[in-house]
């Protein structure tokens, strides 16, 4: 009977910790952008309707963001938590705006950008990881 509670137990833990194993290992990482992201300033709506930004800091229809000191591009995973899940992305942006440090990304696999928060991401560096 022990046993069996046991293995009651164990398994749903397996089966959440599962994505984070899945995900982790084995990932088609691109080689990083030589054009097409924003660094250095903040991005404006050309970037994004061009495609190498994923977001443009505004308050008040003004522009507040402020370009963050990371490199750019590099690799990330964006970590959730709640899932116990990390996803390959690409940072293409990095912006502090109204107190709120946020980067454009872009999911690996894919042309889907989205804005995550930076604390949500788990910066990588240049170099392809292995």
């Amino acid at each position: 009977m022990l046993r069996q509670k046991s293995f009651q137990l164990f398994l749903p833990l397996f089966f959440m910790l599962l994505p984070l194993h899945a995900r982790a290992g084995n990932i088609p990482w691109p080689a990083l952008p030589k054009t097409c992201f924003v660094k250095g300033r903040p991005a404006t709506r050309a970037d994004v309707k061009r495609g190498c930004a994923a977001f443009v800091a505004m308050a008040n229809g003004k522009p507040v963001g402020k370009p963050l000191d990371i490199a750019i591009p590099q690799y990330a995973y964006e970590i959730d938590k709640e899932a116990h899940a990390k996803t390959p992305v690409v940072v293409i942006q990095a912006e502090q705006g109204l107190g709120i440090k946020m980067a454009g990304v872009t999911l690996v696999g894919s042309h889907r950008r989205l804005v995550e928060l930076m604390s949500s991401l788990q910066l990588l560096g240049t170099n392809k990881p292995e």
